[in-house]
């Protein structure tokens, strides 16, 4: 898909001094690649001085929700000997540094960095990995109570989420802490490939969920559309982790801005691209959250969107 220009085995600070070079930027995540051939690394790369064809390169590999095939994808980018791995989500980077302890890594928005390994501190990440963490623990225990105001009689709550992710981990188990507070029965429901969808919403179909939480993660994010029309479909009320499930039809998201954090991510590639160390790059946390409501979908569930709910929007498509 991409031309690409070969760069040898020069150490990156040497590379950073010569002009005319093309860097290759890998990019790897366990999701699908979108539609088309341009992705938001690319435009947030070119705002920053690297354009595509010119002075930069791009060798995309997208597990497309297969995550045995992360491993071998991560190693054809090492052996394509990129400049920088940019990595989406949290079992990206993990595949990328037990193929590499050389070429630096950038994590897009990991989910815990620290507690997955990724890193050994935030301050000082050391090794060659690091980038952003979209890790808040205390976000399960917000959203579900969100949803109680979305909702104030619900007692059953299903909460999808993905059980080979980490990061889907620690939200789920926050959430289930919350749920014990609040006196919500939790049921949990575990993904681990598209072909588990549709088996788990029977059975929040069945144990007569009053509600729905989604965990993102890139598995769940593929699947936003099935959500946001499973939802529509049986007038459940969900609450998703990110922006683009609203997007796709969902009803209101709650979550950290993954397009500030695409961004940062990119500042920290054009760093190193031009000569920093990724292990002296701190590891950063979100600094901007989310709440994205769609009219429409509420609309079609005949539910009001309370006040207290509305005034947080950060956004509100009609």
């Amino acid at each position: 898909m991409f031309v690409l220009a070969a760069l040898g085995g020069l150490p990156l600070a040497v590379l950073a001094q010569q002009p005319g070079k093309v860097y290759k930027i890998g990019l790897l995540s366990a999701g699908r690649g979108p539609a088309s051939a341009e992705f938001p690394l690319s435009k947030d790369m070119a705002k920053l001085g690297w354009v595509e064809g010119k002075n930069v390169a791009y060798e995309a590999r997208w597990a497309e929700d297969h995550l045995e095939r992360l491993p071998g994808l991560a190693a054809e980018l090492v052996r394509l000997k990129v400049d920088v791995i940019y990595t989406i989500g949290t079992l990206a980077p993990l595949a990328a540094k037990r193929a590499t302890t050389t070429i630096p890594i950038v994590m897009a928005a990991a989910g815990d960095p620290l507690g997955s390994g990724l890193v050994a501190n935030f301050a000082r990440p050391g090794g060659n990995v690091t980038g952003n963490s979209m890790m808040v623990a205390e976000l399960g225990g917000r959203r579900l109570q969100m949803m109680k105001e979305l909702r104030p009689g619900v007692s059953r709550v299903a909460i999808f989420w993905n059980a080979a992710n980490p990061y889907s981990t620690n939200v789920f188990r926050a959430t289930r802490d919350a749920a014990k507070t609040l006196r919500v029965q939790l049921q949990s429901l575990e993904l681990r490939s598209p072909e588990d969808f549709k088996e788990a919403a029977e059975s929040a179909l069945r144990q007569r969920a009053g509600a729905l939480l989604v965990v993102e993660d890139p598995l769940t994010t593929d699947l936003r559309k099935q959500f946001a029309d499973f939802a529509a479909r049986n007038r459940i009320p969900a609450l998703y982790g990110l922006k683009e499930f609203v997007e796709a039809g969902g009803l209101i998201s709650y979550g950290v801005s993954v397009e500030d954090l695409r961004r940062r991510a990119a500042v920290y590639v054009d760093k190193i691209l031009r000569g920093a160390k990724p292990g002296d790059l701190p590891v950063q946390q979100p600094t901007q959250f989310e709440i994205v409501i769609n009219r429409s979908a509420a609309a079609v569930l005949g539910l009001t969107i309370p006040p207290s709910v509305l005034v947080q929007a950060t956004e509100v498509i009609e």
